[in-house]
């Protein structure tokens, strides 16, 4: 049987409601600023305002004047706050001090105000000019015996202007060495969708959740990650559409949800029931509970034959006959075991999707965070294609981005391994040579830079020394660097963790508006759904110093590498100039300039969604894959006798990435701390623990690494045994930097083998 979709004991209200209204107060009250937030807050998400700098989740062509979330309004409140981070904090707060403050501490200190420089030899940053800054960096890598050993990350946040700037920066300076926070999140999905449908993106779109008679959400927290997107499972439910959820944890956002925009509602108190089934698996055991589903749709087919999409299969699907051989070789009871379902509650999914005609899967990190996660969305996608699910208005898959342009910057051309066409189109159109060879991904650059091979690090956005697996050698790494240069927004761990020398450059944050000779510019984003869009910034700056993340790149660009092959000043003058050289390279965005003033913007075309597969074999193409031999803690009990968990990190309800707003994770029942860790009630009968009991936990790992933290808090809570959760970036010090989803670089964040002992 499904599991019950129960009011969790740490949070009984609905998600939303009136809860997620005093907590929207409590964030702008706190960014002392709040009427200026309020009234940027009504221009979040709507033509001619700026896109919100949280979550990539789609902007529907029926949304209401207001058109935001409870994150949303923690992540511009975050941004617009009236603190400050100018010269006379970093006089009073050495970097020696600032390492010892928490990463709330150090974010919640305000807005950075001007470039600041780490010399290596005092233990304070120090107010450089803006040329004085570019040139440091110029000299750097201008000294570089290779340009493979310059490293150019980039964050989720960044526009698409600024993100084609900066790939095209490092392809004139000569190297492909593009890590990204992709590399951390969805690189599995975009991995194993090229492989089997030819596109690396979802194939959905908004108006397709809305015909859709099923939507299975699996290994995902919307009341969270990305709020809005339970307004769509809401209008989904009250419609008629069956939700089944499968997480490992019973999230209250996919339980109950109560609309903060309906008045009705509101007054009412009366929410919406969002998953009609809530199945909560054991960490890993996705694929098993897919192949599960598989094995049932094929011994039910022998009885009918409408049960699969035969002339689906036959047209447009390539592999099914060695498929079918791989799900018949699978044992229910291998099943069974690595998924901690029962054959019934495998059987009810079946016959939720055996009965609806158009079904979307959506995922996210609970699924891509595995070593075995490439094979899992190929499965996800095997069972979409056995009944034609794919490529039909309602039916599809739908990977949930994280950072709101995290796709965009992608398709820009952010890619360590970047296609040969694209690299051909940068040839024609600029007149240069592109490097060919691969670059180096997240967890490539840290090994790299570990081994003294690489001596350059700059980060357009993001918090790299937070965000990344093994704290204690991703610390090394950035510290065997020459230099380190972050463009930021907010002071965060990385301006901390430095290189030899290091540089901070703020940046205009989404809020802003973004003046250059050319006049006020616009940005543009892609969202999950593949739809670009424009973002125009309200507030003014909050200094007079600050440049765009744009103008930034293009100044870095011509001190190191000149002007001889693009004209960085008239580009970074005029973005509509960016765009229309991306619309020469990329052939989908033509006519962009144009496109991005209607309405909600363009829609990226999707070959997939036409049913046109641009495979080797030019059909979809089935993965015959068995599950892994082994999970997380089985591999464990090899090396040690100690009682193993597989432990999950997550994010808190006030945290959005590396970004911590505040203390509190008020659906999970935790206020005022962040090191605790859920474990099942047996999990601590068995090792004679109590609620509150302080335990350090240490990675099981055969490398004769010792990762441990601890003075992390036991809390009680409805997981299935085996399994623990606790909250990132406090435990990514256990995650090894070699324990990484085969076939691709993302790191295991959700499959850690971890004991845990009472201190």
């Amino acid at each position: 049987m499904s599991k019950p979709t129960k009011n969790s004991p740490a949070y009984s209200p609905p998600a939303g409601g009136w809860g997620a209204l005093k907590s929207s107060a409590k964030h702008l009250i706190q960014s002392e600023d709040a009427a200026k937030n309020v009234k940027a807050l009504l221009r979040a998400n709507q033509p001619g305002g700026f896109d919100c700098p949280g979550c990539a989740w789609g902007d529907s062509d029926t949304a209401g004047k207001v058109d935001f979330c409870e994150n949303g309004v923690k992540a511009i409140a975050w941004e617009a706050t009236s603190k400050r981070v100018n010269p006379d904090f970093f006089k009073q707060h050495s970097i020696t001090e600032l390492q010892q403050w928490d990463d709330h501490s150090l974010e919640k200190s305000g807005r950075l105000t001007q470039p600041m420089f780490f010399d290596g030899e005092s233990d304070h940053y120090q107010a450089i000019s803006w040329d004085d800054a570019f040139k440091i960096i110029a000299d750097k890598l201008q000294q570089l015996p290779s340009p493979n050993e310059a490293l150019l990350y980039t964050s989720g946040r960044a526009s698409n202007e600024a993100a084609y700037m900066y790939q095209l920066f490092g392809r004139v300076l000569g190297t492909n060495n593009f890590p990204d926070c992709s590399n951390m999140c969805h690189e599995a999905s975009g991995i194993a969708m090229t492989s089997s449908l030819g596109t690396s993106k979802g194939t959905v779109t908004m108006a397709d959740f809305d015909e859709a008679d099923a939507i299975f959400v699996f290994g995902q927290n919307p009341g969270t990650n990305h709020p809005r997107m339970l307004g769509t499972l809401r209008k989904a439910s009250k419609r008629g559409a069956t939700i089944v959820s499968i997480n490992n944890l019973q999230e209250r956002g996919l339980q109950q949800f109560l609309d903060p925009q309906s008045p009705k509602e509101m007054i009412l108190f009366t929410g919406t029931n969002i998953s009609q089934h809530y199945f909560t698996p054991r960490l890993g055991g996705d694929m098993a509970i897919l192949r599960g589903v598989a094995k049932s749709l094929l011994e039910r087919f022998k009885q009918d034959e409408t049960v699969l999409d035969s002339a689906f299969i036959a047209e447009h699907c390539h592999g099914i006959e060695a498929y079918q051989r791989s799900v018949e070789a699978t044992s229910w009871e291998k099943i069974i075991s690595q998924c901690g379902l029962s054959r019934q509650d495998i059987e009810q999914i079946t016959d939720v999707y055996a009965s609806k005609k158009k079904v979307i899967f959506t995922w996210a990190m609970g699924i891509t965070q595995h070593k075995h996660s490439v094979t899992t969305i190929q499965e996800l996608i095997n069972v979409l294609l056995l009944r034609g699910n794919m490529g039909k208005p309602g039916a599809g898959a739908c990977p949930v981005r994280g950072h709101s342009n995290v796709q965009g910057n992608r398709t820009v051309g952010i890619n360590e391994q970047p296609p040969m066409e694209f690299l051909d189109a940068l040839d024609n159109h600029y007149a240069f040579k592109t490097p060919r060879d691969h670059g180096l991904n997240t967890v490539d650059s840290l090994h790299t830079m570990l081994a003294g091979k690489a001596k350059v690090f700059i980060a357009l956005g993001g918090n790299f020394a937070a965000a990344t697996p093994d704290t204690t050698r991703t610390y090394q790494a950035l510290q065997q660097c020459d230099l380190t240069v972050q463009i930021s927004t907010k002071l965060n761990r990385s301006h901390v963790i430095t290189g030899k020398q290091a540089l901070i450059l703020p940046c205009l944050g989404r809020t802003e508006i973004d003046r250059q000779e050319g006049g006020e510019q616009c940005i543009t984003v892609e969202d999950s759904m593949s739809m670009v869009h424009s973002s125009t910034g309200q507030n003014e700056p909050a200094s007079e110093h600050l440049r765009s993340e744009t103008a930034i790149v293009a100044s870095m660009a011509m001190a190191a590498v000149g002007d001889s092959v693009v004209d960085w000043t008239s580009l970074m003058n005029d973005y509509g100039l960016i765009r229309a050289d991306i619309s020469k390279v990329l052939p989908d965005f033509h006519d962009y300039n144009q496109r991005i003033k209607v309405g909600r913007g363009f829609h990226l075309d999707n070959k997939a969604a036409q049913r046109q597969w641009k495979t080797s074999t030019e059909k979809a193409t089935f993965s015959d894959t068995q599950l892994p031999e082994k999970l997380a803690h089985e591999v464990a009990e090899a090396f040690t006798d100690k009682p193993i968990l597989t432990l999950q990190t997550l994010r808190s309800h006030d945290q959005y990435n590396t970004s911590i707003y505040g203390m509190d994770d008020r659906y999970r029942g935790i206020y005022g701390e962040r090191r605790v860790i859920f474990v099942n009630a047996d999990d601590m009968a068995k090792q004679q623990l109590k609620n509150g009991d302080k335990v350090k936990i240490t990675t099981a790992s055969s490398d004769n690494i010792v990762r441990t933290i601890t003075d992390f808090k036991v809390v009680e809570y409805t997981i299935p045994a085996g399994c623990a959760a606790a909250y990132y970036p406090e435990t990514n010090p256990l995650v090894p930097l070699e324990s990484t989803a085969d076939h691709c670089g993302t790191p295991t964040y959700k499959s850690i083998a971890v004991s845990i002992e009472k201190v």
